[in-house]
């Protein structure tokens, strides 16, 4: 079970941090990831990181978003700064290894101008 927390207004240009908190230990060899939907959108991909980590970006958040993780905690976490308007969206975690994939409730994040 994944429990995302840390979504709310944010105004242009703010910062903002997402945790997504495992119930059990986050395996070692999984690949972390958040995804987001936003008002009438399909879902995508933001930030992803593999087992290695090896780290891909969607490139509309490139050198805004980071994404980590920590083992110690159970946590993943993306740091979201110089948010814009169009961050504005429904942000889900997601872990998965090899057929087995997790996805949390989801957390709001709503970019006021």
């Amino acid at each position: 079970q994944l429990v995302e927390s840390g979504g709310g207004v944010v105004q242009t240009g703010g910062s903002l941090r997402l945790s997504c908190v495992a119930s059990g230990n986050i395996h070692g060899s999984s690949t972390v990831a958040w995804y987001r939907q936003g008002p009438g959108k399909q879902r995508e991909m933001v930030a992803e990181q593999t087992s290695r980590g090896t780290e891909t970006y969607a490139e509309s958040v490139k050198g805004r978003f980071s994404i980590s993780r920590d083992y110690a905690k159970n946590t993943v976490y993306l740091q979201m700064n110089a948010v814009r308007p169009e961050d504005t969206a429904v942000y889900y975690c997601n872990i998965r290894i090899p057929r087995v994939s997790v996805w949390g409730q989801g957390t709001q994040v709503t970019v006021s101008s």
